[in-house]
């Protein structure tokens, strides 16, 4: 694997993407037949709790709960020996820091799901309301939450923009499967990041005027978007597109490399990877 690297951290690395394939492509998919059929729109937890009232559903819970973790794990890895070439100076700096951030919220996910599973978090109530509510009640509470609003909007830009410009294609091998696919992958990262920038411009209008209940999770925005114009129209191609991330990991699970490791003549679907990170 690596000189400095433990040698488990590829597939570390592939059960961790596994896992968020499996998350978002249920959640994808009950909001594709929600749009369908008129019902309630799941956020994340509520999607995996129907996940626990099927056969074998609190085993794959558990086992969804341990790939977040390993994804989470990746994460701080990754950061830590520099595996995506990020760089040492302020901005890649800025970028390995944001890779533990995300390492750290996976592996809290996966607690939650773990939770689920046992049947001690989840069920009832609104978690970002809540969530918002106790925030506020600390110093600076409100604040707290309008940065967190500004956090989330700034990774639903992030995602849309690694969808629009293609980034993703740096860190994807090329294969028949991942290039027949590539059209739904960016979608994906688009629909996703539209998903994010609603919650979190929600989430920011709470804190600025500090009202909890302004506060929405995915599940609330994806009941918002279906009370647009075309709302049902619009929430079955934002759906069919969180399955297209949830996809997107899949294809990750399976074909992504780590520059730092891979050999210069590595073709990824951005290119050759010597090319891409020199």
């Amino acid at each position: 694997m690596s000189d400095t690297a433990p040698d488990w951290t590829e597939p570390v690395m592939r059960t961790g993407y596994a896992a968020r394939g499996i998350v978002y492509s249920l959640l994808g998919g009950l909001t594709m037949f929600a749009a369908w059929s008129g019902g309630q729109t799941e956020g994340t937890t509520g999607a995996l709790e129907t996940l626990k009232d099927s056969p074998g559903g609190i085993a794959l819970l558990y086992i969804i709960a341990a790939g977040l973790v390993c994804y989470g794990i990746w994460r701080i890895i990754a950061a830590y020996y520099d595996l995506e070439r990020r760089g040492d100076d302020k901005e890649g700096f800025a970028k390995r820091a944001a890779l533990v951030v995300t390492g750290l919220i996976h592996i809290v996910m996966g607690g939650v799901v773990a939770g689920i599973a046992y049947g001690i978090t989840g069920g009832g109530g609104d978690g970002a309301q809540d969530m918002t509510a106790r925030v506020m009640e600390l110093p600076y509470g409100r604040w707290i939450v309008a940065v967190v609003g500004l956090t989330f909007v700034g990774a639903g830009i992030h995602y849309a923009l690694k969808g629009w410009q293609e980034k993703y294609k740096r860190y994807i091998r090329v294969t028949e499967t991942s290039r027949q696919l590539d059209p739904v992958l960016r979608f994906g990262f688009i629909a996703y990041g539209a998903v994010l920038l609603i919650v979190g411009l929600f989430i920011a209008l709470a804190g600025v005027t500090t009202d909890p209940s302004e506060a929405k999770g995915i599940g609330d925005a994806l009941s918002y978007i279906r009370g647009m114009t075309f709302g049902r129209i619009l929430l079955f191609l934002v759906g069919f597109g969180i399955v297209g991330f949830g996809l997107e990991n899949f294809v990750e699970a399976a074909y992504r490399i780590l520059p730092r490791t891979a050999s210069d003549d590595t073709e990824t679907l951005a290119g050759r990877v010597d090319e891409i990170t020199s």
